[in-house]
């Protein structure tokens, strides 16, 4: 594996801090590892390109595994130095690490295929660093494959109106210590995207999502969910991508 320390590191953000769990959330559910990743992944492969990856926040590496069936190598970019020394003891030679924020980091090639998965509403500037992607970092047919949780997502409005979060969008004080910037819709995703001068191309939603992440955990760890039904979830998030779990845009660079 290379590892390669790359930019610098802000010193006013512990990205180390960031991703272990706390009291009122963790930072990945087994929803997130074992249902969300598998359909964001089916949702990408249509839009694959042929050639290299480069995935922006690579936490712990199980979203990595599963580019790693669709790519020989991904190049990582992680601001974790805990997460980056966990990559490099357990993917190998597959993976090219970078230890470096997105702001910061300087690449040495340009890529056909960008991931951005649950990373945008991390970030102080998401609009430099979209423009860093566009401008930078894509090939010139190249994707970028941004998901992002979405506010209005049955959960969260359920959420609102039991009083538990004051409005959709809200950052909770339990997602603040993950990090959590901004909670993104359809519409100020795509505003984002457009500022930093990235074509929209497909705009879409996964997963139709009623419950939080904590009971979907329960719920999966007594076995009543069947996979049809998972099925049907993905399915009815097709038609209904405002009522998803995540929103997903495919981006190209504009002509």
């Amino acid at each position: 594996m290379s590892h390669e320390r790359d930019g610098a590191i802000d010193a006013t953000r512990n990205y180390d801090a960031e991703l272990r769990d706390n009291a009122g959330r963790k930072y990945a559910y087994n929803f997130d590892l074992d249902v969300m990743h598998p359909f964001m992944v089916r949702s990408f492969i249509p839009f694959f390109q042929t050639g290299n990856c480069l995935e922006l926040g690579s936490y712990l590496g199980d979203f990595t595994k599963r580019l790693l069936k669709h790519f020989d190598q991904v190049t990582c970019v992680e601001a974790s130095g805990d997460a980056v020394a966990h990559l490099e003891s357990t993917l190998g030679d597959a993976v090219r690490c970078v230890h470096a924020t997105f702001e910061d980091v300087q690449l040495d090639r340009h890529f056909e295929n960008i991931v951005l998965t649950h990373v945008l509403e991390h970030l102080d500037d998401p609009v430099l660093v979209l423009r860093r992607i566009n401008e930078e970092w894509l090939t010139d047919n190249g994707r970028l494959l941004l998901v992002c949780p979405n506010a209005n997502a049955p959960s969260r409005q359920i959420a609102v109106k039991m009083g538990l979060i004051p409005h959709n969008a809200a950052v909770t004080d339990a997602e603040r210590q993950h990090g959590h910037r901004i909670t993104y819709s359809l519409d100020t995703l795509e505003r984002d995207a457009r500022a930093a001068g990235l074509k929209v191309i497909h705009r879409s939603g996964i997963f139709f999502k009623a419950l939080a992440n904590f009971q979907w955990d329960r719920l999966l760890a007594i076995d009543i969910i069947s996979q049809d039904y998972l099925e049907g979830c993905y399915q009815l998030g097709q038609l209904y991508p405002d009522l998803c779990a995540s929103i997903f845009l495919v981006c190209e660079k504009a002509g």
